[in-house]
C-alpha cells in the first residue's frame, strides 16, 4: 500500500464547506468515496466532488459505518465529521482501526471553542463534556457554584433532560446558553435558566453552556465521599476507611482495579471518579448488592464499570488482570494466592479484614509476601446519658503490598 493516506477526515459545521482550507477542498474533489452523516452530505453540491464519486450516508448503528469504511480501504475516501474529529468526535473511533500512515485530518474549530468564543469564556477553565453518547450523570462531580460547563448533547430531548437534572441537583437558577446547529462563526445562543431549560426547544446537533448557580454545595472532590451518597444496606467500606483504602490502592490514570467482594461498589466508584480514563471491575456474589453497585455506578456516571455477578471462589482462575486489587469481602487463602499469582510487577493488593480469622490470614501472608499492615481503629462520639463518650467501631486490619516487594 502507498504511504499516501487513503483516508481524509474533514471537520465541518452547519454552514458546510465555507471554512475549509484549499487542501481539504482538493481532497474532497479527488475523493472516490465520500462517507458522512446525512446532514453533512446535505451541504455538498455537485461542484464539490467528482461525478464518479460514490456518496454513502453513514448508517446507524455507528459500527456499520466502520465496516463500510474498511471495505473501501485503499481507495481515496473522505469522511465528513462534526467540528474537530479528535475533540469528543468520531476521529478516535475511526482511526483506532487504522495505521497512522493511512489517514490525515483537516479539523474545524471544536464546538467547545465556538461556544467559548461566543460567550467570552476562557476555554482552559470551562469544563468540557461530550454527552451525546454518555449519561448525564457524568456531570455529578462538576456541579459547583460559579463553575462553567460546556456540554455537547445528542438532541432536544437531552436538553430537557439536562434542565431536569440541574433542577433535581439544586441548580435550577443556573444560567444556560443553548446553541443549535452551530456554524463556524457568528453563533447566537438562546438564554434561559436551568428551570426554563426543561421547555427549551433545540435542534440537533445541540450544545449548552452552563454557568452554575446552586442552592447547596456540590460534592467534595476529596477521596472518601460521604456514605450517604451511596446506596447500601450497611455493606459499604465506610468513608474514613475508604479514604485510606483508596490512598493505598494509589489510582493512576488509565489503570484498572479489580474490586473483589465489592458490596455497594463504593471503592470501584471512587476509583473511577479519580480520573476520566480509569477502569474498574466489581465482583460480587449477592444479587441485592449487585443492584446497589449498578445504582451507585449509574448515579455517578460510571457506565464503563464492569460488574460481575459471581462467587469469586468459582472463578479464581479467571480473575481479570489489573493494576490494583482490593479484597473487601470473601477473604481466603485461595483468594489471596490466586490474586498474587495474577499480579504483575508493580501491581498492588489491598485487603481489609474485620474478623479475627481474616486478620490471621493477612498476618500469615504478610509474613510470606511482605508489605505493610496497619490497624485502623476509629471511635465515634455518641450520647452517654446526659453527656458523651467514645464508641469504638470494629477495628480494621489493613494490608497493602506491591508485587515487586515480595
Amino acid at each position: 500500500m502507498s504511504d499516501t493516506p487513503w483516508l481524509t477526515l474533514i471537520g465541518i459545521h452547519e454552514d458546510g464547506l465555507t471554512s475549509l482550507i484549499p487542501e481539504a477542498i482538493e481532497k474532497l474533489a479527488q475523493a472516490e468515496v465520500i462517507l458522512a452523516p446525512s446532514r453533512h452530505l446535505s451541504h455538498l453540491k455537485q461542484k464539490d466532488y467528482a461525478s464518479t464519486a460514490e456518496i454513502i450516508a453513514w448508517p446507524v448503528p455507528y459500527q456499520d459505518g466502520i465496516k463500510i469504511l474498511l471495505n473501501n480501504r485503499g481507495r481515496k475516501v473522505v469522511v465528513l465529521a462534526s467540528g474537530d474529529p479528535f475533540h469528543y468526535g468520531a476521529g478516535t473511533v475511526i482511526t483506532a482501526h487504522l495505521e497512522r500512515s493511512e489517514w490525515c485530518c483537516f479539523p474545524a474549530l471544536s464546538c467547545f471553542s465556538l461556544m467559548a468564543s461566543a460567550l467570552g469564556w476562557p476555554l482552559e477553565t470551562s469544563l468540557q463534556f461530550g454527552l451525546h453518547a454518555k449519561p448525564i450523570e457524568k456531570l455529578n462531580l462538576a456541579l459547583h457554584e460559579n463553575l462553567r460547563l460546556l456540554i455537547l448533547l445528542r438532541d432536544g430531548q437531552a436538553v430537557t433532560q439536562l434542565g431536569q437534572y440541574l433542577c433535581d441537583k439544586g441548580f435550577k437558577a443556573s444560567r444556560c446558553y443553548v446553541f443549535s446547529q452551530m456554524h463556524s462563526h457568528a453563533n447566537t445562543p438562546q438564554y434561559c435558566t436551568a428551570e426554563a431549560l426543561v421547555q427549551q426547544p433545540a435542534n440537533a446537533p445541540v450544545c449548552v453552556a452552563v454557568e452554575l448557580v446552586g442552592e447547596r454545595p456540590g460534592i467534595s472532590q476529596a477521596t472518601g465521599k460521604p456514605d450517604n451518597l451511596f446506596m447500601h444496606h450497611g455493606q459499604i467500606t465506610k468513608q474514613a476507611v475508604r479514604a485510606v483504602t483508596l490512598a493505598s490502592l494509589s489510582p493512576r490514570p488509565t489503570q484498572h482495579l479489580v474490586d473483589i467482594g465489592a458490596g455497594s461498589g463504593s471503592i470501584s466508584v471512587e476509583w473511577m471518579l479519580s480520573h476520566p480514563q480509569m477502569r474498574a471491575t466489581s465482583i460480587e456474589n449477592n444479587p441485592d448488592r449487585i443492584e446497589l453497585i449498578k445504582q451507585n455506578a449509574a448515579q455517578f456516571g460510571c457506565s464503563e464499570m464492569r460488574i460481575i455477578h459471581a462467587d469469586i471462589h468459582t472463578m479464581l482462575a479467571e480473575i481479570p488482570l489489573a493494576d490494583a486489587y482490593f479484597i473487601g469481602g470473601g477473604l481466603s487463602a485461595a483468594l489471596i494466592e490466586a490474586v498474587w499469582s495474577n499480579m504483575r510487577p508493580t501491581s498492588r493488593l489491598v485487603a481489609n479484614a474485620v474478623t479475627a480469622e481474616s486478620e490471621a490470614l493477612i498476618l500469615h501472608y504478610h509474613r510470606l509476601y511482605g508489605g505493610e499492615v496497619l490497624k485502623l481503629e476509629i471511635s465515634d462520639l455518641v450520647p452517654l446519658g446526659q453527656k458523651h463518650g467514645w464508641k469504638a467501631r470494629y477495628p480494621i486490619t489493613h494490608w497493602v503490598i506491591q508485587k515487586e516487594q515480595g
